[in-house]
């Protein structure tokens, strides 16, 4: 199955298997079928070759198709994974826990993927260069591969064993079979990879890549009259260099100067209501590359529910957009950085043969400042970014036969002397962890678990501002256990999460652990944390089936658990969740699933004022979603949420369709809607009111609409044109205003008092209250409905002229408006988007990759 081609002439990348070198070597066959049907023969057979020279891996795999004028040949840009395909997964550090995968469709699109954690992390943002080609004949399909040895990672013994696997998609009857049998109840996928013998006198070749580029943008707005910085144009040149070394062939070192980190694709429109921030996923190559090394969540969990967004690292607090906007007065006119500029960052980053895992990142962030004009066309200058470094060291060591790992990290956020201005942001920050993973009874059981420690330094009105945050709220007024200390200039948290399981070897798999943060806990400097003073015992337990039957081709059932205190004793959490996932006989798929909470408090709803009772709640959640092997497929998705007492009520719907008329083309629209009623909406706190404070809270009636359209178009699979657009809305009205009296209180009725007609005003969309109808104000508020509207959308057209070398045609739109709440959303919607000038964005992006 594997010869060395020594003097032979290299096989010529074709798709087609007629070279002499292909004839040096036998045929690895005997493929068994994984899914649906695991353990039994597939549909129609497989098998492959591997050659080899000093600088490649040459890889020749024929495809077997009794129809082959039905073999499904969709066209996507890569990694789009459509149709047909075969796969190659390579362990070459043959540790059982890390994979190198290469995939090519019938259609030749490649896509590729970088496996860790056995399987249960995929990077497919890992681009490597490689050579691949497909045909097809009356026997089926073929593929040929070149893969260049110095984009895997091995060691330099003089034979080498590596971990192998070889798996097929049979398109039409969405079927899976693989060269090793790979039970669909086991613990892993890399672990349960054959092994290639026969690599001999092989060397490990030391990468060396150097990438320019450079960017040309036009932006283009709707002017604003008198301001000089709002003239209705602007125009950047930028250039960089991004460059990757071999250190050794194990571990990399990327550089990149001045790096070109906008996004091709847009942020989705969203609106949150509970003060926390929103999560979104990285997309900046060089933080996305081997990101699964940085990776330090620190409540994961498979029951989920336990903040597992929450991670030491978070790369997007790396170039963010300023955190500071200068004071102005009437008049003044700002011109505001939209983000911050990266300098330079480094990352060395790798897996060794001997089972260490490091990555180290170090990034400085420039200083940005705010630019304000008075109308005399004065100037002057606000810091509202300091120069910032960021450092991340992660370690992490395999042992016991690859069953346990025992790993570390430790970041540093340090900044320049802060001005005035800016003193509410942390001079330092410091967090670091040990986690630790044990397996055995072949992997089928497992303990984890972790602990991270954070301390922040700053002035007084730094950690004033952080104890008042959302995410720990020490002013909490009937919080025994935290208080706002004025004094301090540091602060030291802790969290940590310990959990058991078995996941593989049967029907049945669980996970049983805990988790917690203490109130000082604070990450959020160059990690993503919500939440701070909260202890979690989390349970799952799932039920799966192992082979079709005459109705479904898999189901799973499973049950899940939590209840959380917080660090005071307080018991402010209890539910209870079962659901249900079917994959059916005819491919469609569906879910259901059904939540209780029997007890529901918040410490975080009144924004510092005391812990707030919500009522006892029930959830469900389906959906369907057809065939995703036809042209046309559509799904639908909804949820619901109903207090028992019908104190707030909430639902969500989303449907749409993919439809892929021809290979090159495919379409796709989900339009959504979110209906929010909620009788306890936080507005807002005022400190003193008749001698004692008042939160205040509202009826909500807040309607979301929204769809998201998407466009893609493969001439080839190097040259792709992709369109995305989604036009947003979201509408809120206030309504029954009243204060808390009895936070707790187990009525609903009983825990506020409602303000009356007679005791409510408005007049230029300010509300005003008079408790004691002494015709006095006690106290005022603005008016909180808003209407907020939204359209983005992105044209990319992508080629990819050589192998790792790529030009960007981008064109963006931005329309943000504020409409009239009394509308109805879709004449809202119309009126704000349509007519209206939109923020555009022209990005010509040119890179080219020198191998050297």
């Amino acid at each position: 199955m594997t010869q060395s081609l020594g003097e032979e002439t290299h096989p010529v990348i074709d798709g087609i298997l007629d070279d002499a070198a292909w004839n040096l070597v036998e045929w690895g066959d005997d493929f068994i079928e994984q899914r649906p049907d695991e353990n039994t023969p597939p549909s129609h057979q497989t098998k492959f070759k591997i050659v080899y020279g000093q600088k490649s891996l040459y890889i020749g795999i024929r495809c077997y198709d009794s129809e082959p004028d039905k073999i499904v040949k969709r066209l996507s840009r890569r990694d789009g994974f459509e149709g047909d395909w075969i796969g190659v997964f390579i362990d070459s550090y043959h540790d059982k826990r890390t994979g190198f995968g290469f995939i090519v469709s019938a259609a030749g699109v490649k896509g590729d993927v970088l496996e860790s954690n056995n399987g249960s992390n995929e990077d497919d943002s890992w681009n490597p260069i490689w050579y691949v080609a497909t045909n097809v004949d009356d026997e089926g399909w073929t593929a040929e591969m070149r893969i260049p040895l110095s984009q895997i990672k091995f060691g330099n013994e003089e034979d080498q064993v590596w971990g192998l696997q070889v798996m097929r998609r049979y398109f039409r009857d969405e079927e899976r079979s693989v060269w090793q049998r790979l039970p669909r109840d086991v613990a892993g996928f890399i672990s349960e990879f054959g092994e290639l013998h026969g690599l001999k006198n092989i060397e490990p070749q030391k990468q060396l890549e150097i990438q320019p580029y450079t960017v040309a943008k036009m932006e283009t707005y709707e002017a604003e009259a008198g301001n000089p910085f709002r003239d209705g144009s602007d125009n950047d040149i930028t250039g960089g260099l991004d460059a990757k070394i071999g250190i050794t062939n194990d571990l990399t070192l990327d550089l990149t100067v001045h790096p070109d980190f906008g996004q091709v694709d847009a942020d989705p429109s969203a609106i949150a209501l509970d003060g926390f921030q929103i999560f979104f996923q990285e997309r900046r190559p060089f933080f996305v590359e081997n990101k699964n090394i940085f990776d330090f969540s620190i409540s994961q969990s498979e029951a989920g529910n336990t903040f597992g967004s929450d991670n030491i690292f978070y790369s997007r607090r790396i170039g963010r957009s300023p955190q500071g906007y200068p004071d102005t007065g009437d008049n003044e006119f700002v011109d505001q950085p939209d983000n911050t500029p990266i300098i330079g960052a480094a990352k060395f980053s790798g897996k060794t043969k001997n089972g260490w895992a490091i990555g180290v990142l170090e990034s400085v962030t420039a200083q940005r400042q705010a630019t304000i004009v008075d109308e005399n066309g004065t100037r002057r200058k606000e810091m509202v970014e300091p120069l910032t470094n960021y450092f991340v060291g992660r370690l992490q060591k395999d042992f016991n036969q690859r069953n346990s790992y025992i790993g570390g990290i430790f970041t540093a956020t340090n900044r320049e002397t802060l001005p005035q201005e800016l003193n509410f942001l942390h001079e330092a920050a410091y967090s670091g962890g040990v986690d630790f993973k044990h397996q055995w009874n072949n992997r089928d059981w497992y303990l984890g678990g972790n602990i991270t420690l954070s301390h922040v330094q700053g002035s007084t009105e730094a950690i004033i501002s952080t104890q008042e945050s959302i995410t720990h709220l020490f002013n909490r007024v009937d919080a025994d256990h935290v208080a706002v200390d004025t004094t301090r200039t540091s602060l030291t948290g802790s969290g940590g999460n310990v959990q058991i399981g078995k996941i593989g070897n049967g029907h049945w798999k669980f996970e049983s652990g805990a988790t917690f943060r203490s109130p000082e806990l604070e990450l959020n400097d160059i990690g993503f944390q919500r939440q701070a003073d909260d202890i979690r015992h989390y349970t799952w337990i799932g039920y799966q089936t192992l082979k079709p039957d005459k109705t479904f081709r898999q189901v799973g059932i499973n049950y899940n658990h939590w209840t959380a205190w917080d660090f005071g004793g307080n018991h402010n959490y209890l539910q209870f969740n079962t659901n249900s996932w079917q994959n059916w006989k005819g491919n469609w798929s569906t879910n259901i699933g059904f939540n209780y909470a029997l007890i529901d408090y918040s410490n975080f709803a009144l924004r510092g004022g005391p812990r707030l009772r919500q009522s006892p709640w029930m959830s469900f959640w389906n959906g369907i979603n057809t065939d995703n092997r036809k042209k046309i497929r559509f799904s639908i998705f909804h949820n619901g949420r109903k207090a028992v007492d019908n104190s707030s009520k909430y639902y969500y719907l989303e449907g749409g369709f993919v439809y892929q008329p021809i290979n090159a083309l495919r379409i796709s629209a989900y339009p959504s809607l979110e209906i929010n009623r909620d009788q306890l909406q936080f507005i807002d706190n005022f400190d003193d009111v008749n001698g004692s404070p008042r939160y205040l809270n509202g009826k909500i009636d807040q309607r979301t609409l929204s769809m998201s359209f998407r466009l893609n178009y493969t001439i080839n699979p190097n040259l792709t044109i992709q369109y995305w657009g989604q036009p947003f809305i979201s509408r809120g009205r206030y309504s029954e205003f009243k204060h808390i009296t009895d936070p707790v209180a187990k009525r609903f009725e009983d825990r506020f008092m409602q303000y009356s007609a007679a005791q409510t005003s408005y007049a230029d969309e300010v509300y005003s209250i008079d408790e004691n109808l002494d015709g006095v104000t006690d106290f005022s508020f603005d008016d909180p409905d808003f209407s907020f509207v939204q359209f983005r959308s992105n044209l990319v057209i992508r080629w990819e002229y050589i192998p790792g070398s790529e030009i960007f045609l981008v064109w963006s739109q931005d329309v943000t408006q504020s409409g009239n709440p009394a509308d109805g959303l879709l004449p809202s919607l119309g009126d704000n988007i349509f007519g209206q000038k939109p923020h555009n964005i022209f990005l010509l992006k040119a890179t080219y990759r020198f191998v050297l």
